[in-house]
C-alpha cells in the first residue's frame, strides 16, 4: 500500500471491512505481492489506526475489484441476520464501476453471493460476484493466507477466471466450486469444528459426573492410535464464527439439524457446568473466584463471544467477587496477574494463555479443564 496520501489513483482491489481480524491481513497479502490495496471500513478507531501508521495507510481512488469481508452474524434468537448486506449492496452499488468485480469473503448465508449479484442487478449495476471464503485460524492469518488453498465459488467462467487472477497473485491453489458450493463448503467447516469440540466436552462431562479422571481416559484413547488423533481435548468453544455459523446451518436446514443445536447447548453449558460443579463443592457466596484469560481462545486479543464472560456473570449470579486477568485483550477493567492470584480462592484458566503455564497454584483450588498447567485436567 502507498503511505501517501492526499493522492487519487486507480487501485487493483478495495477491501471493505479491511480494517479487521479477516480484512486487514488480506489486504497487507495482496500488498505485500505488489496490489495497490485500498481500505474502506467505518470503524473510524481503527482507520485512525491505520493512518496513524500502525497499519499500511488508507489510499484513495477506484478499482474494479472490491473485496467485501462483512460476515453475517446472527441475532438474539440465534438466526442469520441477512439485512447486512441489504445495507451493503445499497451503500456500495452508486460507487461501483460497470463490470466490476465483487468478492465475498467472510462466512454469508447460503444463497447470499446469487443474493448480491441480484440486488446489484436491480440498482442498475451488473458485476460478477463470487464467493472466496478466508479459512485461516485467528493469529496466522498471515501465514495461511500464502499457503491454503483458496475456494473461488463462481457462476460463471468469466468470474472465475477474473477471481482466479487475483488470487493467483498469492501463488495459492486454485479449486473452483459454485458460489452455494463455497458459502455450505465455510459454514459446514466451522459447524464440523463447533461439533468436535462439543463431543470432547460431553465426554468430559461424563466421565466427570462418574468420578473418572477424563484426562487419563483421554490419554488411553489417544495414545498410539491414529483414529483418534483428531479427538480434542475438552475447553470452552467461543469466538465469533464457530457458533454463528453453526446456527446459520440450523436456520438453512429448518427442522434437520437437531445434532447442531445439542453442540450449541454443550458448548454454550460448559460455562454453568464448572460454575455449578464449584458452588455444589463449596458455596461461592463470599469467595473470590480468578477467571485467567478472557480472550476467546489462547495466545489471542479477541474477546468477542468468549466464555469468560459468562463465567463471570455466573459466578458474580452465585455471590462470588469475580476478578478477571488478561495478558492480551485491552480491557482496563481487568486486573493484573498477580493480583488475581493473589487474592482468589478459586482460579479457572479460562484461556490457556502461554503466560498461565509455569503458574504456581499450589495454595489454590485450581479449575483447568483445557489441562494447561501439565498436571490433568482439573475440576
Amino acid at each position: 500500500m502507498d503511505a501517501s496520501r492526499g493522492r487519487t489513483a486507480d487501485l487493483d482491489l478495495v477491501v471493505v471491512g479491511g480494517c479487521g481480524h479477516v480484512g486487514l491481513p488480506l489486504a497487507l497479502c495482496f500488498a505485500s505481492v505488489g496490489c495497490r490495496v485500498g481500505i474502506y471500513d467505518t470503524d473510524r478507531a481503527k482507520v485512525d489506526q491505520v493512518r496513524a501508521g500502525e497499519m499500511p495507510f488508507m489510499e484513495r481512488g477506484r478499482t474494479d475489484t472490491v473485496v467485501l469481508v462483512i460476515g453475517t452474524p446472527i441475532d438474539e434468537f440465534m438466526n442469520p441476520e441477512t439485512r447486512i448486506f441489504e445495507r451493503a449492496v445499497d451503500e456500495l452499488a452508486p460507487r461501483l464501476r460497470k463490470g466490476a468485480l465483487i468478492v465475498l469473503r467472510s462466512t454469508v448465508y447460503p444463497g447470499t453471493t446469487e443474493f448480491v449479484e441480484s440486488r446489484l442487478r436491480d440498482r442498475g449495476v451488473e458485476a460478477d460476484v463470487v464467493f472466496c471464503p478466508e479459512r485461516v485460524a485467528e493469529g496466522h492469518a498471515l501465514e495461511e493466507i500464502r499457503s491454503l488453498p483458496q475456494i473461488i465459488g463462481a457462476s460463471n467462467d468469466s468470474a472465475f477466471e477474473r477471481a482466479s487472477s487475483l488470487f493467483e497473485k498469492l501463488d495459492v491453489e486454485i479449486l473452483r466450486t459454485t458460489p452455494k458450493e463455497a458459502e455450505l463448503a465455510k459454514v459446514l467447516t466451522n459447524t464440523w469444528r463447533y461439533m468436535k469440540f462439543a463431543i470432547a466436552n460431553q465426554f468430559f462431562q461424563i466421565a466427570h459426573r462418574a468420578d473418572v479422571d477424563y484426562g487419563q481416559v483421554l490419554n488411553a484413547i489417544k495414545y498410539h492410535y491414529p483414529r483418534a488423533t483428531d479427538l480434542p481435548a475438552p475447553g470452552f468453544a467461543a469466538g465469533p464464527c464457530l457458533l454463528k455459523d453453526t446456527m446459520q446451518l440450523a436456520a438453512f436446514t429448518p427442522d434437520h439439524f437437531p445434532m447442531g443445536h445439542a453442540a450449541m447447548l454443550i458448548n454454550e453449558g460448559l460455562p454453568g457446568y464448572v460454575i455449578d460443579t464449584l458452588n455444589a463443592r463449596k458455596p461461592l457466596k463470599g469467595r473470590t473466584v480468578g477467571i485467567l484469560g478472557m480472550a476467546f481462545k489462547g495466545e489471542s486479543d479477541d474477546p468477542r463471544t468468549s466464555l469468560s464472560y459468562k463465567l463471570k456473570k455466573l459466578a458474580a449470579f452465585k455471590g462470588a467477587r469475580v476478578l478477571c486477568t488478561d495478558p492480551y485483550v485491552p480491557d482496563p477493567d481487568l486486573t493484573s496477574l498477580p493480583e488475581v492470584v493473589k487474592h482468589s480462592d478459586v482460579l479457572i484458566i479460562a484461556a490457556p494463555h502461554q503466560a498461565y503455564k509455569q503458574l504456581d497454584t499450589n495454595s489454590h483450588e485450581v479449575v483447568d479443564i483445557w489441562g494447561w498447567l501439565g498436571d490433568g485436567i482439573r475440576l
